[in-house]
């Protein structure tokens, strides 16, 4: 299979149909990556980087668009250079964080074990957000 030199110095494959599944998963892991905004127990940036992974083989105008998105290229480029994240972003997930932990272990099923389990998981997740360098921003 041939390969062709990328915008980032990468090769991506030549075939069109490897190409377009790679496009497609980009495209739902930057989805994913966005809804992880919000659903507090979904990661953001894991998901971000995988589709900056398949776009960078796929689509350097896809990469391009992502990397240098308002919401979403922050993350990729925090993460890549560990600079951290802000003040706010560390506010915002631990608020969200406990907020659909607390509704699921009030309103969620009546096991115990599954209760500490929702607990010592926002903890663990705490204890991982507060490890980041917080930036002023």
């Amino acid at each position: 299979m041939q390969k062709q030199e990328t915008d980032s110095g990468l090769r991506k494959p030549a075939g069109k149909v490897v190409r377009l599944l790679l496009l497609i998963g980009g495209l739902l892991s930057a989805i994913a990556g966005f809804a992880g905004i919000f659903i507090p127990l979904l990661p953001t940036t894991p998901f971000l980087l995988l589709a900056s992974w398949c776009f960078v083989r796929s689509s350097d105008r896809m990469n391009r668009l992502l990397l240098g998105n308002k919401y979403l290229g922050p993350y990729i480029a925090n993460y890549r250079m560990r600079r951290g994240i802000t003040r706010r972003n560390k506010i915002y997930s631990l608020s969200f964080l406990y907020l659909t932990i607390s509704v699921s272990v009030i309103f969620g099923p009546d096991y115990w074990w599954l209760k500490a389990g929702l607990l010592l998981l926002a903890v663990v997740i705490t204890i991982h957000i507060l490890r980041f360098k917080t930036l002023e921003g």
